[in-house]
């Protein structure tokens, strides 16, 4: 699984205050790590690789998400909560999260 992550930035050179909401949140709680591709949609620049994959995708929201099945299917995700349900809640399994605590140097066992 792929996932890329659009957010935009305003004509005025400003970022989208959505989009800035939720990468904050989403680093806040790790959700990053899950994130492959981080792209930008300048409405400054219609070329830009987040405007041309929105234009692409008949997009017209940010932030959004596309997320490609190693089949080469993809899906949008244009709801942060909907995309953090569906794909973030089921993107990491028991044994990789078992997996990823055990390989921590860092932690003290009870």
């Amino acid at each position: 699984m792929h996932i890329t992550m659009v957010k935009k930035i305003l004509m005025d050179g400003s970022p989208c205050k959505k989009c800035g909401e939720v990468l904050e949140r989403m680093e806040a709680e790790n959700q990053m790590r899950f994130v492959d591709e981080l792209l930008v949609a300048d409405e400054r620049d219609p070329e830009s690789a987040g405007m041309q994959l929105a234009a692409r995708l008949s997009v017209d929201r940010a932030p959004f998400f596309v997320v490609t099945a190693n089949d080469g299917t993809q899906t949008v995700h244009t709801v942060y909560l909907k995309f953090v349900k569906e794909v973030l809640a089921t993107a990491v399994s028991e044994k990789d999260e078992l997996r990823e605590i055990m390989n921590n140097e860092n932690l003290d066992f009870l």
